[in-house]
């Protein structure tokens, strides 16, 4: 039995020695339990509150820390609380056993605990201490980290400002230096253009007014013209009028005839003139009016046979020049205006050339000569005057030839120089389209400075 006396009211009662030993161990542990998680829960409360603020670059790696060492040392106490049960139940049993000696043994285990719970204070303040110590050294070298992180920033901020300046002033001048250039450049290739141009022009002009009558006269008019500018110089001898006489049913255009001083005829050419543009119903072809015009030239006497035409605008055979159509009415041809002159030029000096063989066979008829000189004579001259007509239509279509040749070369070169203004202009829009953000488009760090520094100015 024993005796406790209150300490409030004084009184005294007895209790038995189970009830005293339940008493004592309801206190040992519930104080013991309470203070030891008071003051973990404190301290833990006040590092946390501490340092919370300070330490958020390193926060996840001091708190798991902390968090171990508070589990290792919980589990320290839970071990040492184990054990103090398992120190209670070895003395409940030496109660149990031993009454007489149960105030001793509780005497002992409250000695023994308040000197553990002394060691264990004791040990919680030197931990305490060494945590407050490692936490300060964290937190310094943090703090020295981020002063070192602020001053490389800072300086790399700089250098790279300074890198940007620099880069944006070097692309600016290479910039202008372009387009100084492609200013130049452009202009050299305007003025070639434009000197093409007039070229292809000057050739174009050329070959249309070999190709075409000239604008608002009718072909027969045009011919007329041509003829009449040339008729003092180069044919002040020749006969050159309109057919009028239409007895036979039909007559031609105009007759060209000329002779020599002595009379005899040089060369008579009977002219067909047809516009395409006469035509307008129907589209006739130039082989329509070779019977008639073959006609025309039997029943009026002439040598030859000429249609001047415009018709078949298309055909390369009339567009090459002039065209033999002997093969199917004797001494026929078909040119075109441009080629109206030439062909009374070029049949008139064929028949000079044959003027003596004229004036020979002249004498020889009326000598009663035989004529089998004459028809060989004829036929040298024949093949004479299909050489010479040979060799001026080779030349015509070669003059031809180089003017269609000159004009495809100049529009190419056109098409060149136009094409390398094109390129010119896009590389003068690409130079335009050159800026700081392209240049840092695949330059993460430049990037991320530059956002920075805009963050940092939005915020001032």
């Amino acid at each position: 039995m024993a005796e406790l006396k209150c300490p409030h009211c004084g009184k005294v009662f007895t209790v038995d020695d189970n009830d005293f030993a339940s008493i004592v161990k309801q206190i040992r542990d519930g104080e013991f339990r309470h203070d030891v998680e008071e003051r973990v829960s404190e301290k833990v409360d006040q590092l946390n509150e501490k340092h919370k603020l300070e330490l958020q670059a390193k926060e996840s790696d001091l708190k798991q820390q902390l968090q171990d060492s508070y589990a290792k040392e919980l589990q320290k106490l839970k071990d040492e609380l184990n054990n103090l049960k398992s120190d209670n139940q070895k003395l409940q049993a030496e109660v149990d056993a031993a009454a007489n000696r149960q105030e001793l043994a509780v005497q002992n285990a409250v000695q023994a605990f308040r000197t553990k719970n002394q060691e264990l204070e004791s040990k919680l303040r030197e931990e305490d201490a060494a945590h407050e110590l490692a936490l300060q050294k964290a937190v310094k070298e943090v703090e020295d980290e981020k002063q070192k992180l602020v001053v490389k920033l800072a300086t790399e901020e700089s250098q790279h400002k300074l890198d940007v300046a620099e880069a944006v002033g070097k692309v600016e001048a290479e910039k202008k230096e372009l387009e100084q250039k492609l200013t130049a450049e452009k202009e050299k290739h305007d003025a070639a253009i434009a000197q093409k141009d007039e070229v292809i022009k000057y050739y174009k002009d050329l070959k249309t007014k070999m190709s075409t009558k000239m604008v608002g006269e009718t072909l027969e008019q045009h011919c007329e013209i041509q003829f009449n500018q040339l008729r003092s110089t180069a044919f002040p001898n020749a006969y050159f009028e309109k057919d009028n006489d239409a007895r036979s049913g039909s007559k031609g255009d105009f007759i060209y005839r000329e002779n020599d001083e002595y009379g005899n005829e040089i060369v008579s050419i009977m002219f067909e003139m047809k516009n395409e543009m006469d035509e307008t119903s129907t589209k006739h072809k130039n082989e329509d009016f070779f019977k008639e015009l073959d006609k025309d030239r039997k029943e009026k006497n002439c040598e030859y046979a000429v249609l001047v035409s415009l018709l078949e605008a298309d055909s390369e055979l009339y567009n090459a020049g002039i065209v033999d159509v002997s093969y199917k009415y004797k001494k026929m041809y078909v040119v075109r205006p441009q080629c109206f002159i030439p062909i009374i030029t070029l049949l008139r000096d064929a028949a000079k050339n044959a003027l003596s063989y004229k004036q020979e066979l002249a004498v020889v008829r009326s000598q009663n000569v035989d004529i089998t000189n004459f028809e060989e004579n004829l036929r040298d001259f024949k093949d004479a005057f299909s050489r010479n007509y040979e060799l001026a239509h080779s030349h015509f279509d070669k003059a031809i030839d180089e003017i269609d040749k000159t004009i495809d070369h100049l529009q190419k070169v056109k098409k060149e120089l136009q094409g390398s203004d094109n390129q010119l202009r896009l590389a003068n829009n690409k130079v335009d389209e050159v800026s700081v953000k392209k240049l840092t488009k695949d330059n993460p760090t430049m990037q991320a400075e530059f956002e920075r520094v805009r963050k940092a100015k939005a915020e001032q």
